[in-house]
């Protein structure tokens, strides 16, 4: 694009220093405009999706993002060994480090989104409350001051009365937030807020807030130049969320009234006014269920995960945008000529299994397959190996329709047609949620999951995939050696006698013993005590369907990694005759505790000998940028401790053992 290449501050090479879908995302745009990209690497992306889609790229350091992509020496090194004119930050990293924005700036190079003093300004939760309250944007009461001592938080959180919100002041997406319903629960929340605040953004202050019972979460896009330019590009619809993080995002906003519509953009462009923004940004607001009041929460300098939703229904790219601001051109259109045309829904798919508390999962992917027809913005493909070090997120799925009802549905389809085979998703979890009355009717508020999924989320059709799974296993099984090896279907008194199979079966939903049978009438599996008939099935070398929806697998030895309307399972299947019976897993309830996953041990709160009762917190591990706290699985007492603080332990590593009362 030679208006770029021409501009005041010319751009032809552009640096993400981000990974994963938004480095994939920036880069196609920098490629539809003809502008070089470079991307950054840790040891554990060398062969990510974002690296292999660049034209150039350079390692900046190990896996962890404190010694990578928070790494400002590191990423400034690597765009001046590339000669890149400009780095674009993504979202998360570095995107709202105002130090990072100013060191660009002193080297040089253009940072692609808000000043520095900009980013400063609203990058700290606290000093934001200041500026909006100055401008005349209400703000939700709380409390924002530069005094941390605990002593001091918890006081005000008595004068601001509970339930009170702790909220980490240098960040967001969830991370350093703790709601807390009664007093004698602030101090283990504040100090739980702090360490994932001072591990994702290197800083552990924080501000209060009044919790809001039923609230929406709404937020306008603004875009501001250099030229005294700033516009608003309507507003989003945020609410569905589980640990304060987005699970759905949709523009505009359903079932607003006008007039609230019309103040939410007024107030972010006063905001915006007041701090002289320019780039994209994003103002944050929260309204009581059928209230007429937003109150401004926080105003992010940056690119929003959700941006796609805005680009589907105004046709405008953000990204191009971005770097038309960045290069100190004018904005492209006014107020007046931008319009809304239809609504659109985004979904954020992640590794993570929503059944065990959102338990992030990690592995490789063994396939993946997109909806056609609608955007799919990812960083992975099949192959990819999914890390502990970063956020969970894989992918986002948008769809876009002339009104609400179609985009809904038209992401309900695609939610059944995705196929991620090898890990688990959140894929079936978003499928049943934009499936639920409130969200079809647009009621949906932060309170979404808790009202509708009151006893969790629990995956539907699982004894069902796994039937499938054993089909496609004896259907697709390598050829045998020998007669006396093989276990296809086929028998001489097949149709008196149906063969069958006695199996052990494992995956993420536990383990079972089962029996498939293949009769006249087509397959049928026995799991426990329950019946799985699955009738005629063309399991031949083509593609599969079923209840006329696509069966999406791969088979690697035993497993069988399947996807099938949105429910995903990597399933181990064994001839009962072949299992080794001395070798099968202890249950959770013998007292052992084990590492959901693979992260670094960051406290332990008990000692050898010591008496524990179920139920209680034991220890605490980080794994994607989130503090888990594990508790005893039973009464006992602590018989060993298998690790200690500061410890990186892998995926189900034994870390407390508990022996039973009266054991000891």
């Amino acid at each position: 694009m030679t208006v770029l290449f021409n501009a005041p501050r010319p751009i032809r090479s552009v640096l993400v220093a981000n990974r994963g879908e938004i480095a994939c995302r920036v880069m196609r745009t920098c490629r539809r405009l003809g502008l070089r990209t470079v991307a950054v690497h840790s040891d554990a992306d060398a062969d990510a999706l974002h690296v292999r889609s660049a034209d150039d790229s350079h390692r900046i350091g190990a896996g962890p993002a404190t010694e990578s992509y928070l790494d400002m020496d590191a990423v400034l090194a690597a765009a001046r060994a590339s000669g890149a004119d400009a780095i674009h930050p993504g979202y998360g990293f570095l995107s709202e480090n105002a130090a990072f924005a100013r060191r660009c700036e002193e080297a040089g190079i253009v940072f692609i989104g808000p000043t520095p003093d900009a980013v400063a300004a609203m990058g700290s939760k606290i000093e934001a409350k200041r500026i909006a309250v100055e401008a005349g944007v209400p703000t939700v009461p709380g409390y924002h001051g530069d005094d941390q001592d605990p002593v001091r938080l918890a006081a005000e959180a008595e004068r601001i009365g509970y339930p009170v919100l702790i909220k980490a002041s240098a960040g967001g997406g969830g991370r350093g937030m703790r709601l807390v319903e009664r007093p004698q629960d602030f101090a283990a929340a504040l100090e739980t807020a702090r360490t994932e605040a001072r591990s994702a953004f290197g800083d552990d202050s924080v501000l209060l807030e009044r919790y809001i019972a039923n609230p929406r979460h709404l937020e306008v896009q603004l875009v501001g130049d250099s030229h005294g330019n700033l516009v608003h590009l309507f507003e989003r619809d945020c609410s569905v969320q589980r640990n304060n993080q987005k699970v759905l995002e949709e523009a505009p906003a359903p079932n607003l009234p006008g007039a609230v519509r019309a103040r939410l953009h007024d107030t972010a462009l006063k905001l915006g006014r007041a701090i002289g923004y320019r780039s994209a940004g994003t103002v944050e607001f929260i309204m009581e269920a059928g209230g007429s009041e937003p109150y401004f929460l926080e105003m992010n300098t940056r690119l929003q995960v959700e941006h796609p939703v805005t680009e589907a229904i105004t046709g405008i790219d953000l990204v191009e945008w971005q770097l038309l601001v960045a290069a100190g051109l004018p904005l492209p259109l006014d107020q007046d000529a931008i319009r809304a045309v239809g609504h659109a829904i985004e979904a954020r798919v992640a590794a993570e299994r929503p059944e065990a508390s959102f338990q992030p999962s990690i592995g490789r992917i063994a396939a993946l397959q997109a909806p056609v027809g609608l955007r799919f913005d990812t960083g992975v493909e099949g192959g990819s190996q999914v890390t502990p070090f970063y956020d969970s997120m894989l992918a986002k799925l948008i769809a876009h329709g002339p009104d609400r009802s179609a985009a809904r549905d038209r992401l309900e389809q695609g939610l059944s047609e995705l196929s991620v085979l090898g890990l688990a998703t959140n894929q079936a979890f978003l499928r049943d949620c934009v499936a639920r009355p409130a969200f079809a009717e647009g009621r949906a508020t932060t309170r979404f999951l808790v009202e509708n999924f009151p006893d969790g989320w629990k995956p539907q059709g699982v004894d069902r995939l796994r039937a499938l799974a054993a089909a496609i296993w004896a259907t697709r099984l390598p050829a045998a050696q020998s007669p006396w090896q093989e276990r296809g279907g086929f028998r001489v008194t097949g149709a008196r006698r149906p063969a069958s199979v006695e199996l052990e079966l494992s995956d993420d939903h536990g383990t079972a013993s089962a029996r498939l049978t293949l009769g006249p009438d087509g397959f049928a599996l026995r799991i426990d005590d329950r019946d799985i008939v699955l009738g005629p099935l063309d399991l031949g070398s083509g593609p599969v369907e079923v209840g006329g929806a696509p069966v999406a697998f791969r088979c690697a030895d035993d497993v069988v990694h399947l996807s099938h309307r949105g429910l995903a399972a990597s399933v181990r299947l064994r001839p009962a005759i072949d299992v080794d019976r001395s070798a099968t897993l202890s249950a959770a309830s013998d007292g052992t505790v084990v590492a959901p996953l693979h992260g670094l041990v960051t406290d332990i709160s008990v000692s050898a000998g010591e008496r524990v009762e179920k139920g209680r917190p034991l220890m605490k591990m980080e794994a994607m940028k989130l503090v888990h706290t594990l508790v005893a699985p039973i009464d006992g007492t602590v018989a060993a401790l298998r690790c200690a603080v500061g410890d990186t332990v892998p995926a189900d590593h034994h870390l407390i053992e508990i022996a039973p009362l009266g054991e000891e």
